[in-house]
């Protein structure tokens, strides 16, 4: 049942050199350079997102993922799922407007698998980059890099797939789209809030609060091809690709930020409605699922996570 929850708003990504890490999400990825704030972190776009941000790049010590946020219909439905998630158990966080410059406030809440989500209803809108709201032309002339055209989706990893599940399913509305199951138990899930055939996934790891990859949206295939020849002139470390999944049957390849974050950009993949029955992968088929052209899992790919 939905809940009001619309899509993938935005990541707060951890990276170690902030030069870097802004030369290959900008100049590489080809997301826009919005904003800087006053700590330093750096806001960044896709460019047909509406929104001013749907990236955060913070300098530390260390990489991974700080918070992944979806953003909701209304402050009342912000309200709403605030009290909804402190009733389920959740810790919640009231996060004041403007600690992310231009964006109203968000909820904070934790989650079985050790991940933080936030919840928020405003953020200052700007539009798609470099194309008119009225007759607007078909793409902006200025992108660089991959050109990505949104932030799609995060995979996560930990162990409380079940948890997790229930959390998203029965409190913010997300439906089952697709698994992984072992048996009867679930190794993978891929859960929606639109027609998308994901919005997040999880696969089941004995670390919590793990980060698998960040996923930015292509047009087309051709478009995936070019970004790997990107990748090659750039030096960009591959991990794999470009190939085809059997999950979500969406085209891929994926490669890692300076820091080791891993990136993802896509196109295709499967649509979803909610009367669809959840489609199944077997585990003995991961590597199909995963990879399809080749059939095999490399050990980056299962075992580098930030």
């Amino acid at each position: 049942m939905k809940k009001g929850v619309m899509r993938p708003g935005h990541v707060q990504i951890r990276v170690m050199d902030m030069a870097a890490a802004v030369r290959h999400y900008r100049d590489i990825v080809g997301l826009v350079e919005t904003h800087r704030d006053a700590s330093g972190r750096v806001y960044l776009k896709g460019w047909t997102e509406s929104d001013k941000f749907s990236v955060v790049l913070r300098e530390t010590d260390r990489p991974g993922l700080d918070f992944f946020g979806f953003k909701v219909v209304s402050d009342a439905v912000l309200d709403n799922l605030a009290a909804e998630l402190k009733a389920y158990g959740c810790q919640v966080e009231e996060i004041p407007a403007g600690e992310l410059d231009d964006c109203g406030r968000r909820i904070r809440f934790d989650s079985p698998t050790g991940h933080d989500f936030e919840l928020y209803a405003e953020k200052t809108r700007t539009g798609k980059w470099g194309v008119a709201q009225v007759n607007p032309e078909a793409w902006p002339r200025d992108l660089k890099g991959m050109k990505v055209s949104r932030l799609d989706h995060c995979l996560l990893y930990g162990g409380d797939l079940d948890g997790t599940l229930d959390l998203f399913t029965s409190v913010l509305g997300f439906e089952l789209a697709e698994q992984v199951m072992d048996g009867d138990f679930r190794v993978a899930q891929f859960l929606t809030c639109s027609m998308k055939e994901h919005d997040i996934a999880f696969i089941r790891n004995a670390d919590d609060g793990k980060l698998h990859h960040v996923a930015f949206h292509l047009d087309s295939w051709d478009e995936v091809l070019r970004a790997a020849d990107i990748i090659s002139m750039e030096d960009v470390p591959l991990d794999m690709g470009p190939t085809r999944h059997g999950l979500t049957h969406g085209q891929v390849i994926y490669f890692f930020d300076p820091s080791g974050n891993r990136n993802e950009v896509f196109s295709g993949g499967d649509y979803f409605y909610p009367d669809q029955e959840v489609v199944t992968w077997t585990a003995d088929k991961l590597g199909k699922a995963i990879y399809y052209h080749s059939r095999e899992l490399n050990d980056r790919f299962l075992s580098v996570l930030t």
